[in-house]
C-alpha cells in the first residue's frame, strides 16, 4: 500500500488531473509558464545595489551577505568568481554571468533535485539511468504490466509519457541522465532544449477529440466544467475572447503546435541577459568585453552586499526622510 501511495504522487508530476470549479482565478488553470523576476527591489543604482545583489545571489543567498564584513564579502565573492569562470581561462564574459545569474534564480530547483537525487541514483555513480528512475518510480508494477491495478491503463500511458521526456532530456541518448539532464526531466518548462515536449504533453491533456490541436472548447474545458443550467461566468467570456484574440494567431479557430508554444512558453523579456550586460559594462575598466576576478573585485559592492554597504544604505535613506 505504501508503494502504491509513493508511485501515485510520482505520477502527480507527470499528469495534469485538473479540478475545476466554476469560478473566476486563481481557482482557474494557468498553464503559462512566467519567467521570474530577478528582484523585487526596482533597479536603481543610484539608490543602492539591492537589485544588483539579488539578482546576482540569489534572494536568500544576497540575505547572507548583508550580515558578513566587507572583508568576508568581497573573499566569498572571489571564490564566486572562480566558479563562473567555467572554463578557466582567467575572465568571465557575459554568457558565462548570464549562465551563472539564471542559475542562481534557479536555485531551487537544483536544491529539489539534489533533495531527491539519492532516491534514484542506487548506483551512487553521480548518473540516473532510465532503468534506476523507471524502477523507483513504477517498482515491480511495470514488471507485472501493472498487475491488478484498477487503473492500470493510465499508469502505463504515464510510463510512456515519462519514457518520451527522459528521451528528450537525455542530450547524447545513452538513456543515462546527467545531474543536468535529470534536471530537465524533472523541470522540462525551465529548458529551452524541452519547449518541444512540454507542448507535446499540454497537446495530450487538452487535445480530447485527438486531432493534435486545440480548439477554443478544448481550451476552456482544460480551466472550466460548467454546471448543468449556470451562465457562463464572466471570466470564461473573456478567456473565450482572449483565444480568439490573442491565442488563435493564424484565425483558423484551432491552435496548432507553434501557437500552443507561444501561449504556454511566452517570449520573454530576458532579465539574465541584460543584468549580466549591465554588471560586465560597470565592471569592465578596459573595454575588452570580458572581466577579471580583479576588476569584479573593485567593483564588488554592486555584486554583493554586506554590513558596511547595508549601514551606508540606512544613512541614505536616514538623510532622505529628513
Amino acid at each position: 500500500m505504501a508503494c502504491h501511495k509513493m508511485l501515485y504522487s510520482c505520477c502527480l508530476l507527470t499528469v495534469c488531473l485538473v479540478y475545476v470549479l466554476a469560478k473566476p482565478p486563481p481557482d482557474k488553470k494557468d498553464r503559462i509558464h512566467h519567467g521570474q523576476d530577478l528582484s523585487d527591489h526596482p533597479h536603481d543604482d543610484k539608490q543602492d545595489f539591492q537589485y544588483d545583489h539579488e539578482a546576482f545571489l540569489g534572494k536568500e543567498e544576497a540575505k547572507t551577505f548583508d550580515q558578513l564584513t566587507p572583508e568576508e564579502s568581497k573573499e566569498r565573492l572571489g571564490k564566486i568568481v572562480e566558479r563562473i569562470d567555467r572554463n578557466g581561462d582567467g575572465f568571465v564574459t557575459q554568457p558565462e554571468l548570464k549562465d551563472w545569474i539564471k542559475h542562481t534564480q534557479n536555485r531551487y530547483i537544483y536544491e529539489n533535485v539534489d533533495k531527491n537525487w539519492k532516491d534514484y541514483d542506487k548506483n551512487n555513480d553521480g548518473h540516473i539511468a532510465w532503468e534506476e528512475f523507471k524502477n523507483a518510480t513504477y517498482g515491480y508494477y511495470e514488471g507485472e504490466a501493472f498487475g491488478d491495478l484498477e487503473n492500470k491503463e493510465t499508469y502505463a500511458k504515464m510510463l510512456a509519457r515519462d519514457e518520451r521526456r527522459f528521451k528528450a532530456a537525455d542530450k547524447d541518448g545513452d538513456m543515462i541522465a546527467t545531474r543536468e539532464e535529470f534536471t530537465a526531466f524533472l523541470h522540462p518548462e525551465d529548458f529551452d532544449y524541452m519547449k518541444d515536449v512540454v507542448v507535446t504533453e499540454t497537446i495530450e491533456d487538452i487535445d480530447k477529440n485527438g486531432d493534435g490541436l486545440v480548439g477554443v472548447d478544448e481550451y476552456l474545458g482544460d480551466m472550466y466544467s460548467p454546471e448543468s443550467g449556470e451562465p457562463e461566468p464572466d471570466w470564461v467570456k473573456t478567456e473565450r475572447q482572449q483565444f480568439l484574440d490573442f491565442r488563435d494567431l493564424n484565425k483558423d479557430g484551432k491552435m496548432d503546435r507553434e501557437e500552443i508554444g507561444h501561449w504556454i512558453l511566452p517570449p520573454d523579456y530576458d532579465h539574465a541577459d541584460v543584468e549580466s550586460k549591465h554588471l560586465l559594462f560597470e565592471s569592465d575598466k578596459d573595454k575588452d568585453d570580458k572581466i577579471t576576478k580583479q576588476e569584479i573585485l573593485d567593483n564588488w559592492n554592486m555584486f554583493v552586499g554586506s554590513q558596511a554597504t547595508n549601514y551606508g544604505e540606512d544613512l541614505t535613506k536616514e538623510h532622505d526622510e529628513l
